[in-house]
């Protein structure tokens, strides 16, 4: 490469009386000193030679190829393309020039322009293993880039996040990538690790509008939307017509109107109206998981409310897909499990609440769901007898009389073998009912879920004969039969409305 005359910039006046070989001898020495500290590794020195050496023959393309070099080693790759394009426009063909020219652009991601770099130099020198490594890597950044956008389009962040670094592998200071990654990495709820990226860059540039919208965009989707609001106005103060910040920022302020709208209809108790603020709310925005678990969660509640139990059960689990950890959702529904008698489904819900927080309240919650499904595992007496658990003794009674006269086996005496054998079995448990839910102290045990069994309270053969009933038998019914030998306190009664033809006696244990 010859050598190019040099031409004094606001030169020291002691330099101006040297002539352009003494000045080309200055600037060479300038340029070894910043080649010996570059070998140093005192890129900061080298940097202030080798600019001394430029403004003694601002001319020189290896001075400037040189810079550039120093600028890249310090992270500076605007700085050194300006340099290296200066280099290669002074001479066209200084390889070196070029190659740096093209990692620059690789650096700051613009693969392109990259590779048209690293082709020229592959025209002067075919066989520059250099530069045919570095054209791969900028086709495979092309290839990043095109799987990304495919990526996002799909809603496919993590492929996205993926692609992003392995481009920033070689496009190490790309905004753009880095943003981009940020961006899915939010909208994929890792959001220290969006915001970080977010943070990195704006420390070196505050008026990046990108990273702002990042950095709003966290906070929407950590529900914390006024704060959000402020980073996106002040990205549409950067860039006017960023159109994510926009959308964003109108996302944001409706969602926080139709949730406090929400809100305040059901402190109001206006239910129905709640509901359907709720749901048109979670309409707003599908990306915000972590607000639209709380709306889930708040639309379960109106649901409970409303007796609505299984769409507050799927709205709870809606919730829990959003947000794992979210304890209030697995609360809602475990209650809501308890009402409808899931009481499995409710035990385990306490249980990852109980393991999450180790607190009184969820220990005896869990306790209360496991002693509800203990007891839901037995008969339901309640059941049987087909009353409320409140009912009271004369209901108790009431409802006995009742379905005893219904299973009574006489009145299924012309039916099936099969048919009496099932209704004799449900007279069995009426009378079993009837005998523990008429007797506070076993009703008591049996409420708790004790075992009646436990301290001679079993249900064997020493039942007490308390009531004698005289129920109309079939045409051609039988009468029932007791061994009167194991019954005590006997009471009888008569009905002058009814015939002794067609009547069975019928004894009701206790």
């Amino acid at each position: 490469m010859a050598t190019e005359h040099c031409d004094a910039v606001n030169m020291d006046p002691d330099m101006e009386m040297l002539s352009d070989e003494e000045m080309e001898r200055e600037a060479e020495g300038f340029k070894e000193q910043g080649n010996a500290f570059y070998i140093k590794k005192d890129y900061a020195e080298a940097f202030n030679y080798y600019t001394k050496a430029i403004d003694m023959c601002p001319k020189n393309a290896s001075y400037y190829g040189n810079r550039a070099a120093t600028l890249m080693m310090l992270c500076r790759y605007r700085e050194a393309l300006e340099d290296s394009q200066q280099a290669v426009r002074l001479d066209n063909s200084f390889t070196k020039g070029h190659l740096r020219e093209g990692k620059c652009h690789l650096s700051l991601g613009n693969a392109m322009a990259a590779s048209r770099c690293f082709q020229r130099v592959l025209e002067m020198e075919s066989d520059n293993s250099q530069a045919q490594q570095e054209l791969k890597n900028a086709e495979s950044i092309l290839e990043y880039e095109r799987m990304a956008e495919i990526g996002f389009e799909k809603r496919d962040f993590r492929m996205v996040v993926f692609c992003m670094d392995r481009a920033l592998e070689s496009a190490t200071a790309c905004h753009r990538f880095k943003i981009l990654k940020a961006e899915c990495l939010a909208l994929l709820g890792r959001y220290p690790e969006a915001q970080s990226v977010a943070s990195d860059i704006l420390r070196m540039d505050s008026t990046n509008a990108d990273a702002l919208y990042v950095r709003g965009l966290c906070l929407y989707y950590e529900d914390c939307i006024d704060k959000a609001v402020q980073f996106f106005v002040q990205a549409l103060r950067m860039a006017p017509d960023h159109d994510k910040a926009r959308l964003a920022c109108r996302n944001a302020k409706a969602l926080k109107a139709k949730k406090e709208e929400g809100n305040k209809s059901f402190k109001e108790g206006n239910f129905e109206a709640a509901y359907e603020l709720y749901s048109e709310a979670l309409t707003i925005d599908p990306n915000n998981i972590k607000t639209n678990a709380k709306l889930y969660c708040n639309r379960a509640t109106v649901g409970s409310k409303l007796k609505k139990l299984e769409q507050a059960i799927e709205d709870c689990t809606k919730a829990i897909k959003l947000d794992e950890t979210y304890i209030k959702a697995y609360l809602r529904r475990a209650q809501c499990y308890m009402d409808t008698e899931q009481y499995e489904e409710a035990v385990r819900d306490y249980e990852k609440v109980y393991q999450t927080e180790k607190t009184k309240e969820h220990k005896h919650l869990l306790k209360n769901a496991q002693l509800e499904l203990k007891k839901s595992k037995r008969k339901d007496y309640y059941k049987v007898l087909g009353v409320d658990k409140n009912a009271t003794e004369d209901e108790i009674k009431k409802a006995y009389r009742k379905r005893a006269l219904l299973h009574h086996p006489d009145r299924h005496s012309g039916a099936s073998p099969e048919v009496q054998k099932e209704e004799e079995k449900k007279f069995k448990e009426v009378g079993e009912a009837f005998s523990v839910l008429s007797d506070p102290k076993k009703k008591s045990r049996y409420d708790s879920g004790q075992d009646l069994e436990d301290d001679g309270m079993n249900m064997g053969d020493n039942h007490i004969l308390t009531e004698i009933m005289i129920i109309p038998s079939e045409e051609g019914g039988r009468g029932v039969s007791c061994n009167l030998n194991k019954c005590t306190d006997i009471q009888t009664f008569s009905s002058p409305y009814l015939s002794t033809k067609n009547l069975s006696l019928y004894l009701c244990l206790n």
